[in-house]
């Protein structure tokens, strides 16, 4: 595995361990989000999320990860990222909910985010995750050669702002491999202080657009991880891992 810049380039024996635990990841969200129905306890997505990396014979990624104590991070309406799952909170029609997901196969991580609907749900909601789902392709398809990483957060930011939706800052994307989080961090904006990077293959990037309904300003609750919108607005959370080829962006969950 060499390094460029700080960043680890993934040979293709090690992209196949990658796309295979992506695969996985995508076969979790997959089967949590056809189970997505009004009434469930958020703690049922948990269960599920736990029997199938026993059965794809993977670790979950985030149980232990700086503390965190569940498989699965279950995120509800105003909630952002890091949500803890619930035997008390329950479903309701109208409701979105997204899932990160991550797993450990062999030694390399996969990592994934969806936002799905509960039931029938307002235009305003089907829209942002309408919206965030095409920040989150079109930030996919920047991850190419020739491309610097800044063009992958400028294309997340303008398909955002076109649309009025507010942009959370706190929270940004990240390379990963053999680590959950490695170099470079990836922000769903440019600023003065985005990190000027030439894209190289063998790049491997989790692009994960975090957008709300309202403000881009976030409140954490007092269990220390669940990140909501200060002003109670929805907020949508899409992700891909995506591998930098000399053919182009290749997205590894799927």
């Amino acid at each position: 595995m060499k390094k460029y810049r700080g960043v680890f380039l993934k040979n293709d024996n090690e992209l196949a361990f990658m796309k295979q635990a992506n695969h996985i990841v995508f076969e979790i969200l997959q089967t949590m989000g056809e189970a997505v129905r009004p009434g469930l306890a958020t703690m049922h997505f948990e269960e599920i999320a736990q029997e199938m990396c026993k059965k794809y014979n993977v670790r979950p990624a985030f149980q232990g990860y700086g503390g965190f104590p569940y498989a699965l991070c279950c995120a509800v309406n105003e909630e952002i990222v890091h949500g803890f799952p619930s035997v008390k909170r329950k479903l309701k029609e109208g409701d979105i909910i997204s899932f990160d997901m991550g797993v450990i196969f062999e030694g390399f991580y996969g990592d994934a985010a969806r936002t799905y609907p509960v039931g029938q749900i307002s235009d305003r909601a089907a829209e942002l995750l309408k919206l965030t789902a095409e920040c989150l392709e079109l930030g996919a398809a920047a991850a190419k050669p020739g491309n610097n990483l800044k063009d992958i957060s400028a294309a997340v930011q303008r398909h955002a702002e076109a649309h009025g939706l507010g942009i959370v800052k706190r929270f940004v994307g990240h390379g990963v491999g053999v680590r959950l989080h490695e170099k470079p961090e990836i922000p769903n904006f440019v600023s003065s202080a985005s990190p000027d990077l030439p894209l190289q293959p063998g790049m491997v990037l989790a692009i994960e657009p975090m957008l709300t309904l309202g403000t881009d300003e976030v409140n954490v609750l007092e269990d220390g991880w669940t990140a909501v919108t200060r002003d109670g607005s929805l907020a949508a959370h899409f992700e891909h891992s995506v591998a930098v080829t000399t053919k182009g962006p290749v997205i590894l969950d799927n």
